[in-house]
């Protein structure tokens, strides 16, 4: 059979929620993702499991397949896990999630021996039936005895609240062996469904005869083999950082030493934090260190001062200007990390219409000769199939037409550019320039910004649109061939044409006269671009993060709570959110003149998901604030798919990281037809069916939220680095004392009074005590 698509979803098996799940792969068997996601989870989580999922377009997907990783298994690869394997099928009996609130004691007096279980309640149960609940009943067993609770319909929060009793023989209580207890999901047609156990050892209830509390549900346990391999293998890349994150003040000091190397920085060959901090990275944790610290200085208000003291370090140690910024530093890495930061809507607009245009086109282009298949090409002409000479024709004329387009739509955005990238850009033209001032190397400073501009930022967009987010999924074939030649073509534009011709691709060609006629305007932009005289040092220094700053915005579907009740699709309308430290605001639009209503993030007690059968929606989030009059208000938002969801999710929760009035339970629900759709309880004010999750889940670039943590990175990149650090301090150390030593031996060579005895004798002592 052939699978129409492929895609891949995440799942935490801790609190049973996908927080990921990739783009689709359409008609393929051997599909390619090339996607990495950054997973907050709760120190306590269990496992990771990835389904391959195939997508149907009525009706359910279909599970392909699933891999089961262990957090032991994750941990023990101290560089990750890089493998592939196989897929295992997916058995009912191990997908359960949720766990079991009862009671257990154990009865002993002159009367009768036996064990009475309290079923109090369950939370999170797996959904079993395809309204997205359950019909949950709960089962204990012992030897051979068993009993059985009443069965709740349509729930993943039933409350039994209901005492069952076994009775034992005296022999029985000598027995060893566990009291089982089960929870399955009833069906009026076929067998139950399985949905978890909880077992206990016995022995147990004769050291504590009340036992009582929550216990997480547990798999049936058959372990089935991985089929070997007729299922498919995936590969994965998966790596375990674990911290833990220690309150604020622990932090200062070393904070205060980042900002100390930017406010007043030393001289360029002496070091710093920030250059031992470059001595212990490895090529492979560079660029996650380089984000983190954009993250720190742009939360401190001077992104610019540290990029400017990282590339004047660059400049300084660089002789050769056709290798300035080639190579994986730190600066290199923060400037590329710190473009994606601040300017993604930038980019966004610059190339979302020409993007979108290629995608709907779906054009066969193709430059290189040994490339061009006929059998692909559309017919061009009434003469018959196209020939080679017609097919190399028609693409350079629409690639010319499309780099025509991405050009003129790059040097015309002068305005849209964010200032704070403005002023960077101007900053390292100061400093390559006064490196580089001779005649011939005009050049070096428009290279060295239109290296970044084009080549590090616009041109890796081209070519993955789908890992800039400037599309929902990556490109078949043959329009990622036509992304891949024009990211090629925006790259000589970005080299101003110096290139053209030394390289092996000749079959480019047909482009230089259109790259080498956008030179003149490119530069043209590039000073335009930093002709800006606004002063980044003014901004305040010692803000975590500025409340003025949107953290996240876009369109989301607000539910229409107030009113009639309506139909679910018609409940929700489409508004424009906006996300700071402050507040979280929306409005029918974005336009300025709309008057928008806010939540303060200080009233937020609850950022949640909802459960699909509130609504019958998927993607719906709830947050609820409490104002000052302690009511409770609750919105209800949908978003386009899971992996917004979850990063709308994370911003508010980081947002809201230190509110002193978090819930600690809610309902995943809706109150509608005089009942929670959950937990079915009448009383609105009841207290909440599952507990809340804290923990962020989903990790983004333009995300500044989280100081705390980003500092601990930091920090362990130290603490990681202490031996090396140490060796860097040692050689330091011994210079300077060499120095000194040519010193003493200068100055005791002129002292010609003195003997050469005693002169002897004196190198000799200096020398022994510098030992």
């Amino acid at each position: 059979s052939f699978c129409h698509c492929y895609f891949l979803r995440l799942l935490s098996q801790l609190f049973a929620t996908f927080p990921c799940r990739t783009a689709t792969v359409w008609k393929n068997l051997n599909p390619f993702w090339g996607e990495e996601y950054t997973l907050h989870l709760p120190t306590g989580f269990h496992s990771l499991s990835f389904y391959v999922m195939d997508e149907d377009t009525i009706g359910h997907d279909d599970v392909i397949g699933k891999i089961l990783l262990s957090k032991d298994a994750i941990g023990a690869q101290a560089k990750g896990l890089d493998n592939w394997l196989n897929l295992t099928r997916v058995d009912p009996d191990e997908e359960v999630q949720g766990e079991i609130h009862l009671g257990l004691e154990l009865l002993r007096d002159a009367k009768r021996i036996g064990l009475r279980c309290h079923f109090i309640e369950a939370r999170d149960l797996a959904p079993r039936d395809i309204s997205g609940t359950s019909d949950p009943f709960a089962r204990i067993l012992f030897n051979n005895h068993s009993a059985e609770t009443s069965i709740i319909k349509k729930t993943r929060y039933p409350h039994w609240s209901e005492t069952l009793e076994l009775e034992l023989e005296t022999w029985e209580l000598t027995e060893g062996g566990n009291v089982t207890v089960e929870v399955w999901d009833w069906d009026m047609v076929g067998k139950n469904d399985f949905l978890g156990k909880v077992e206990i050892p016995f022995a147990c209830l004769h050291k504590t005869p009340v036992l009582q509390g929550w216990f997480r549900l547990l798999p049936l346990g058959n372990h089935e083999d991985d089929a070997g391999g007729k299922l498919g293998a995936l590969r994965l890349k998966v790596r375990l950082v674990e911290d833990r994150i220690l309150p604020s003040m622990y932090y200062q000091p070393l904070i205060d030493l980042l900002v100390e190397s930017v406010i007043s920085p030393a001289e360029v060959e002496d070091s710093s934090p920030l250059t031992m901090l470059e001595e212990v990275t490895t090529v492979e944790s560079r660029q996650d260190v380089a984000m983190t610290l954009v993250k720190i200085y742009l939360g401190q208000g001077l992104v610019v001062p540290f990029l400017d003291y990282l590339s004047t370090r660059e400049v300084n140690h660089t002789s050769d200007p056709n290798t300035l910024f080639r190579s994986n530093s730190l600066a290199s890495k923060a400037m590329d990390q710190f473009m994606k930061a601040v300017g993604m809507l930038y980019l966004h607009e610059v190339l979302k219409p020409i993007i979108n245009r290629i995608f709907e086109e779906k054009k066969y282009i193709e430059l290189d000769p040994c490339k061009i298949d006929l059998n692909r090409t559309r017919r061009i002409s009434f003469k018959g199939a196209a020939s080679e000479a017609e097919v190399r024709e028609s693409s350079v004329e629409m690639l010319q037409g499309y780099l025509s387009i991405v050009v003129e739509s790059i040097v015309g955005s002068v305005a849209q550019c964010p200032p704070v990238m403005r002023v960077a850009f101007k900053q390292l033209h100061k400093r390559v320039e006064e490196q580089f001032p001779e005649p011939e190397n005009e050049d070096v400073k428009y290279l060295a910004i239109s290296g970044f501009f084009f080549l590090r930022f616009f041109a890796p967009a081209i070519l993955t649109p789908k890992l800039f987010h400037l599309r929902d999924q990556h490109a078949d074939t043959r329009t990622s061939r036509t992304l891949l030649l024009l990211a090629k073509a925006v790259q000589s534009v970005g080299n101003l044409g110096l290139q053209l011709g030394h390289g092996k691709e000749l079959w480019m060609e047909p482009l230089h006269p259109i790259i080498l006629c956008s030179v003149a305007s490119v530069k043209d932009f590039l000073d335009k671009l930093i002709d800006i005289d606004q002063d980044m040092s003014e901004v305040p220094q010692r803000a975590v993060f500025l409340p003025s700053v949107t953290v996240k915005e876009g369109y989301l579907q607000k539910h229409k709570a107030e009113g009639p009740q309506l139909l679910s699709r018609f409940a929700f309308k489409k508004r424009y959110f906006w996300l700071s430290s402050e507040t979280l605001s929306y409005a029918k639009t974005l336009d300025l003149w709309q008057v928008r209503s806010s939540i303060p993030i200080q009233c937020v007690c609850v950022v949640e998901r909802v459960d699909e059968n509130a609504f019958q929606q998927q993607h719906v989030m709830q947050v609820v604030a409490k104002d000052n009059d302690g009511q409770i208000h609750t919105i209800y938002i949908q978003c386009k798919n899971v992996n917004e969801l979850n990063q709308w999710l994370s911003a508010i929760r980081k947002a809201s990281i230190y509110n002193e009035r978090m819930l600690p339970s809610f309902h995943p629900g809706a109150y509608r037809s005089g009942k929670w759709t959950c937990c079915l309880q009448a009383n609105r004010a009841t207290l909440g069916c599952s507990r809340t999750h804290s923990a962020v889940t989903l990790g983004d670039w333009s995300d500044p939220l989280d100081p705390d943590a980003e500092t601990q990175t930091i920090y362990k990149q130290l603490l990681q680095g202490r031996d090396k650090l140490r060796s860097v301090a040692y050689t330091l150390i011994l210079g300077h004392l060499e120095a000194m030593i040519n010193l003493l031996q200068q100055t005791v060579c002129r002292i010609i009074s003195l003997s050469q005895g005693v002169y002897i004798a004196t190198l000799g002592l200096l020398s022994s005590h510098i030992h």
